[in-house]
């Protein structure tokens, strides 16, 4: 990456009170800071956003500090408040400690006392913490740091990083290198859309972590050069459906059938479950003709055996529990007070409570993919109900471990009596097992040689491979709007929603500028409207600038949307 290049990202990063971010500039500030403040705000941010990232611990036990070292591998500059206050030469520490709502920064030249936020950039460099391991090694990272106070006479570390560079740090820590690039890319495509979906903030200080919380990211330091290459040649694609960026659901290992998302997770707001159904996040097997295994019947048959699937070569494709009466009434008193508190065990268990004689774990419902939804927990004089698969499995602990997933069919041996002796699981999956199986898709990728896109709408139904969906109007801040996207093979095509009858439209290609006519009916402007700019655009990175003459000149609020199609819509199964 050219250097003028990394001083505009490393500006970028720093410039968050600014809504939007304008084109690289003509010429190199003698500061990061002075490109911040020149950055224009006339037009929508780039395809690659700014996302903040919250750093943790080595161990991710915190994510609060009061006192901290940092260094670059290049020129360090440090800022109070986006204010230059010093350039420290490369590979040298500084310490920074806070107390009594003050900054206190030492470095081997001074010590000063500031009110930050403090901001932290290491032109031609990367930013490190000394001690901060990830992947057992020294973390480093692009893009820049700022150090943000709370309440609590502490401080937050944020790595302010755009989102291609972000994901370089993402993909390998969630995806095996070795699963190969068409994997590597549709993990990239679902990292993306994770971290562009809006969201609840993690804290107001940054929009996600570093850790299994949000998605793993482990910085520069834990790069892989084939990882990389799937983030740049899916750079600026995204997952969409109706017009939203989709949520995409990932795990390990589904275990040959995928479940819908309402049989998995509750509602984020209500925490009503089963949730309402997303329709592009569905049940579905990996083999075509392959029956729902939503009865106890074809649930046993089918996880009791190894059938074709495209995560067999997944280590929890299948998988066995066993425990004695006695060990499972001792994890069950362990485990159901906590499990209780999420609201999903009835009636609720409390510490200290204590079970009487077990006599069986039934099953009350499943979902197609044959995971548990509801069952209940019988013992001689108490009933417990429970439901939704993350419950059921940290519920059923086995040597103090949750089980891989809530694909699982359980043997009761009774006595006699009708009370427990012994119970068998048998499952299948790691995992939640909702939209893309990661070892699915390595399978796919590297076995049966299927495109990332393929790989993409297997797991996510219905699914169009696009830009992210932006919006053009004459608000000053939408006027125009910029996307780099890379195209795997030369089709493009803009999807507009011209709700307000705009007239033309402006479309800068690769420094190529083109107008196109809004198409007309009886009833005035096309509301869809469709335009192939396949002959524009070539195989590999291209940039495109929308504009309209409509929006600049008009006195009333009008707008559109738009967003650009890369890959042609094929549902056909292979």
């Amino acid at each position: 990456m050219g250097s003028k290049i990394k001083i505009y990202l490393l500006a970028l990063a720093i410039c968050t009170a600014l809504p939007v971010c304008s084109q690289i500039l003509p010429h190199i500030p003698q500061t990061t800071l002075e490109i911040a403040q020149s950055v224009a705000v006339t037009k929508q941010k780039p395809a690659s956003e700014v996302v903040r990232v919250g750093i943790g611990t080595t161990n991710f036990g915190t994510y609060q500090y009061n006192d901290i070292t940092i260094f670059g591998t290049g020129d360090t500059q440090i800022y109070d408040n986006k204010m230059l206050i010093a350039n420290i030469s490369a590979n040298q520490n500084v310490r920074i400690t806070f107390k009594d709502g003050m900054f206190t920064i030492t470095t081997p030249q001074y010590t000063e006392r500031v009110a930050g936020p403090i901001q932290i950039t290491s032109n031609y460099g990367l930013l490190g913490v000394t001690g901060l391991k990830r992947a057992g090694k020294q973390a480093l990272y692009h893009g820049a740091f700022e150090l943000i106070k709370n309440n609590n006479n502490t401080f937050n570390l944020v790595n302010m990083i755009e989102v291609e560079e972000y994901l370089k740090g993402v993909v390998p820590n969630e995806m095996p290198v070795h699963f190969g690039l068409e994997a590597l890319k549709a993990q990239s495509v679902a990292a993306r859309n994770y971290v562009l979906s809006p969201r609840t903030k993690a804290s107001p200080n940054y929009d996600v972590v570093d850790s299994v919380a949000s998605q793993v990211y482990f910085g520069a330091n834990t790069e892989k050069p084939l990882s990389n290459q799937a983030v740049a040649e899916t750079e600026g694609v995204v997952a969409i459906y109706n017009w939203d960026l989709i949520l995409a659901q990932y795990s390990s290992t589904a275990g040959g059938y995928t479940e819908s998302y309402s049989h998995a997770f509750s509602d984020p707001v209500t925490k009503a479950f089963p949730s309402a159904e997303k329709p592009y996040l569905k049940a579905k097997p990996d083999i075509i003709g392959q029956e729902p295994l939503n009865t106890e019947e074809k649930a046993n048959a089918y996880y009791k055996a190894k059938p074709t699937a495209y995560d067999i070569r997944s280590p929890y494709f299948r998988w066995e529990r066993e425990w004695t009466a006695e060990e499972l009434k001792t994890a069950l008193e362990a485990t159901l007070p906590a499990q209780s508190a999420t609201g999903f065990v009835k009636p609720a268990f409390k510490k200290g409570d204590k079970l009487d004689d077990l006599l069986e774990v039934k099953i009350l419902k499943r979902g197609d993919s044959g995971k548990i939804v509801e069952m209940e927990i019988l013992t001689r004089s108490q009933t417990y109900k429970v439901s939704k698969e993350l419950v059921i499995r940290r519920l059923m602990t086995n040597n103090g471990k949750a089980l891989p997933s809530a694909n699982v069919v359980f043997e009761n041996e009774q006595d006699e009596n009708g009370n427990l002796i012994s119970i068998k699981a048998y499952g299948g999956g790691f995992g939640h097992g909702v939209g893309l199986s990661q070892y699915g898709a390595g399978f796919m990728g590297s076995e049966l040689h299927k495109p990332y896109d393929k790989i993409l709408q297997h797991y996510y139904t219905g699914i169009i491979l696009a830009t992210k969906p932006i919006i053009l109007s004459t608000n000053s801040t939408q006027i125009s709007a910029e996307q780099s996207f890379y195209c795997p093979h030369k089709y493009a095509k803009i999807i507009i929603d011209n709700k307000f009858g705009i007239s033309r439209l402006i479309v800068d290609i690769n420094g190529r500028e083109q107008l196109f006519e809004m198409p007309k009916d009886l009833f005035g402007y096309k509301r869809n409207v469709e335009i192939d700019i396949s002959k524009y655009i070539k195989v590999g990175r291209n940039t495109v600038k929308f504009s309209s003459p409509d929006l600049e000149t008009s006195a009333f609020n009008k707008g559109l949307r738009l967003y650009v199609e890369l890959v042609k819509e094929n549902n056909d199964e292979w």
